[in-house]
């Protein structure tokens, strides 16, 4: 049995469909931490069949809950404090997304003004459509599962 040593403060992230948790980790940017991150792959779960968790030792406030809402928002945050799980959040579609795609228009200002930030709009969530806000190029999100 494999034994991951539990964190006293920091969070988990939950309900990760398995196999995705690199991909997870690199978006996030949590190489770039200084603190500790466990991924766990392919871990039995009755909910899913197999899932990935990572687990991270740091401030819940360094995780930028829109790119992670983004990616996959049925993925669960259990924040923990001395070593309790004191809260689960939930994730939704963020309305606005920052600097997590680019548009594909050419003719868009932000593929002349390099500077500016990417800036997409939720316009559709049934069908997870996203809008650049300045050219309203269509943006599909990805299903990367």
């Amino acid at each position: 049995m494999l034994n991951i040593s539990g964190i006293s403060e920091g969070f988990v992230l939950d309900h990760i469909k398995a196999g995705m948790s690199m991909s997870i980790y690199k978006d996030l940017k949590l190489d770039r931490l200084d603190c500790q991150v466990a991924i766990i792959k392919n871990a039995k779960s009755n909910k899913m069949g197999k899932k990935d968790m990572i687990k991270v030792e740091c401030p819940i406030d360094r995780l930028n809950l829109d790119i992670l809402g983004f990616i996959d928002h049925n993925i669960t945050v259990n924040i923990i404090k001395n070593n309790a799980i004191v809260e689960k959040k939930e994730l939704h579609l963020p309305k606005q997304i920052v600097n997590v795609i680019k548009c594909k228009n050419p003719r868009c200002i932000t593929s002349i003004e390099q500077e500016l930030d990417q800036i997409f709009i939720l316009t559709d969530e049934e069908k997870e459509i996203y809008r650049c806000k300045y050219c309203e190029q269509k943006q599909k999100k990805k299903r990367r599962f």
